[in-house]
């Protein structure tokens, strides 16, 4: 005879009962404030999933024509090591094709801005602050320049950290400060979440305009950390900031609307080239010589007009040796 089959009640209640899950709960993301939190149920989704999620990834090249000066050196290692989001490269020509191979540059070390130190004559620096690749492009000359080492302040702050970015009011008065204003905001600013970059604000770029030139600083928050002196959240009176340096002056010459190059969105109309002020100085010099000759001349013809009469006891004591 054939064996009757088992009924599926018959089956045991163990089988019917799911095993629990072992493995370890996901681990919370990390950054640099700290593990993220997780939703509290699945339902919810994360912020990130629930739109567009932006992150800045802002990356500044900065480099150096070739014979360049030392106190011009300095101060682009300065800014270098006030941005933990720059990247150094070697010195380029500078010519009139400097803008290819610059734009190929920013484009191999995978940055989106460029920071390029022109000197000329070895006495003219120009500052070009640059979108890539699409622009665009602003010219400076720039203008009492400082370093650090030639201040010897007694600022100091920690490097890598975060700055704050304050402006003057003039910035937004016109189109063309207002576009310079979100160029510098976009540069100088840390990006969050940067691998280099130290979760502290304990410094402030400070950028003025002043006789239409924009004049840096760079300031230290200083906190007394007495227990006694503590300073609460948001109170302010007892902050302090302390020069750091670099200081130099931006004259902006030309704004463009491509990557180093393009149609012109701004001219500078009371900017005058170093060129022409050592010319006037030249002349200037060249007229104090030009006076002198005409002197001369003058002096010469004052004697020809009046002669003087011969004197009748000029030889009056000739004969008697």
């Amino acid at each position: 005879m054939a064996k009757k089959r088992k009924r599926s009640s018959d089956a045991p209640a163990s089988a019917a009962v799911e095993k629990p899950d072992d493995s370890a709960p996901e681990r919370p993301e990390r950054t640099l404030f700290g593990f993220k939190d997780q939703p509290d149920s699945p339902a919810e989704p994360a912020s990130r999933d629930a739109g567009p999620f932006f992150r800045n990834k802002e990356k500044v090249l900065i480099t150096c024509s070739r014979r360049i000066i030392y106190r011009y050196r300095h101060l682009m290692q300065n800014v270098v090591s006030l941005l933990p989001h720059a990247k150094k490269d070697s010195k380029v020509e500078s010519k009139q094709s400097k803008g290819s191979a610059l734009n190929e540059l920013v484009e191999l070390r995978s940055c989106s801005s460029c920071l390029f130190f022109e000197c000329r004559k070895q006495k003219d620096l120009y500052l070009w602050m640059v979108k890539s690749p699409a622009g665009p492009s602003v010219k400076f000359l720039v203008n009492a320049v400082h370093t650090m080492e030639e201040l010897k302040l007694t600022g100091n702050h920690l490097k890598g950290s975060r700055p704050l970015l304050t402006f003057s009011s003039n910035f937004d008065q016109q189109p063309h400060w207002k576009l310079l204003k979100e160029m510098i905001t976009q540069i100088f600013a840390t990006p969050k979440d940067h691998r280099k970059a130290k979760p502290f604000h304990d410094h402030v770029f400070v950028f003025s305009i002043v006789d239409d030139h924009i004049w840096f600083r760079n300031y230290q928050i200083s906190v007394p950390h007495n227990e006694i002196d503590k300073v609460d959240k948001g109170g302010l009176d007892k902050m302090t900031l302390v020069e750091v340096g670099p200081r130099y002056c931006l004259n902006p010459i030309k704004i463009f609307g491509g990557s180093f190059g393009g149609p012109t969105l701004y001219e500078n109309p009371f900017y005058v080239s170093p060129n022409q002020i050592r010319a006037l100085e030249k002349r200037k010099k060249a007229g104090k010589y030009a006076k002198k000759v005409k002197a001369k001349v003058r002096r010469k013809m004052h004697e020809m007009e009046n002669t003087l009469e011969p004197d009748e006891f000029a030889d009056l004591w000739k004969g008697e040796d």
